[in-house]
């Protein structure tokens, strides 16, 4: 077994990508897991009772490892507010909806989330966009959790080995959803997931999961050849049977406009990957206009709830014509090897 497989329990070094609000679901998680890989839970839009929820839910759903996902803070998002030009910009959609604006609310505690998640001991807790605070780390070490920083650059790759994280990811900008960029700007932190695994294994003392860009056992079998110990896999699960992926996105992850995908703060007001539609069309000249996350999120929630495929997040990588409708399990076995496939 590797180190990954060792340090986690698992069977195979695959672990399921993290998903955002509304995608992730414990059925999934669960049969990764069960799958003998690591089942993975977006919960950075959860507040720490819904998560100690989670914890438990997770616990009754698998008796193997899982992790639950959470956001680093970015500092200059804490104090940002949203203006009468970003309302005014999203109005015409907020009026063919038949909408109203929604009134901001002050984005959920980090520290809160940190300790309802460290009181309800998952196996693992993973961390995107930033260094988790020491004490957080600290906590999860006393407790036998297993942390997982996420890197998409050499030097964040280094900033959290040297933290002390048992895990790094390295994800390259191939990968679909939001890039976790924080040391540089996401526009200056785009590096291919097969330059980055190399470099960052050379650099970095924790076991090292690539991520972006891998859909099949080919890009498993060039992920370790290149030095990870494992690698991280989103969109190809996103489409399996178990995924709360709506319809309309799942349409387009099989469909032929998942062939071109695009990188845009337009959805949350941080960078992220997805297959273009009309929203993204219409706004493409506002993509450095919008405010930050949360408020841009929060502006475009009425609307990515309400509107259909042609105003809601796609999130993709770049390898969705890779991938297929199958169950959990079935997929994970094909990238671990065993089927021949």
């Amino acid at each position: 077994m590797g180190r990954l497989e060792d340090l986690l329990g698992l069977d195979h070094p695959i672990v399921l990508g993290p998903f955002g609000a509304g995608m992730s679901s414990v059925a999934l998680t669960a049969a990764v897991s069960d799958a003998g890989g690591l089942g993975s839970y977006g919960g950075n839009a959860l507040p720490p009772d819904r998560l100690t929820d989670l914890v438990a839910e997770l616990k009754a759903a698998t008796s193997r490892s899982f992790a639950v996902n959470l956001w680093v803070p970015q500092p200059e998002e804490q104090d940002a507010v949203a203006t009468e030009a970003d309302v005014e910009r999203l109005r015409p959609y907020y009026d063919a909806l038949g909408l109203t604006p929604p009134t901001l609310v002050p984005p959920l505690d980090f520290a809160d989330q940190a300790a309802a998640l460290l009181a309800a001991e998952p196996p693992a807790i993973s961390f995107v966009m930033g260094v988790p605070p020491a004490d957080v780390l600290a906590q999860a070490r006393r407790k036998g959790i297993v942390t997982i920083g996420t890197a998409t650059t050499v030097d964040e790759a280094i900033a959290l080995d040297e933290a002390g994280l048992d895990v790094v990811v390295a994800s390259g900008s191939d990968a679909g959803g939001h890039r976790g960029a924080f040391l540089r700007p996401a526009r200056e932190s785009l590096v291919g997931t097969f330059s980055l695994v190399p470099q960052v294994a050379d650099k970095v003392s924790a076991p090292v999961v690539a991520a972006g860009g891998i859909a099949d056992r080919r890009g498993v079998v060039a992920a370790l050849a290149l030095g990870a110990d494992g690698v991280q896999v989103g969109t190809g699960f996103l489409v399996t049977e178990e995924s709360a992926v709506g319809e309309a996105h799942l349409r387009a992850l099989l469909g032929e406009e998942a062939k071109v995908t695009v990188l845009t703060r337009l959805f949350s007001g941080r960078t992220a990957r997805a297959i273009p539609n009309a929203f993204v069309r219409e706004m493409a000249g506002f993509e450095d206009a919008v405010p930050p996350y949360p408020v841009q999120n929060q502006l475009m929630l009425p609307i990515r709830r309400a509107g259909g495929a042609d105003h809601i997040n796609l999130w993709s990588g770049q390898a969705a014509p890779l991938v297929r409708r199958r169950k959990a399990a079935e997929y994970l076995a094909d990238l671990a090897g065993l089927t021949g496939e």
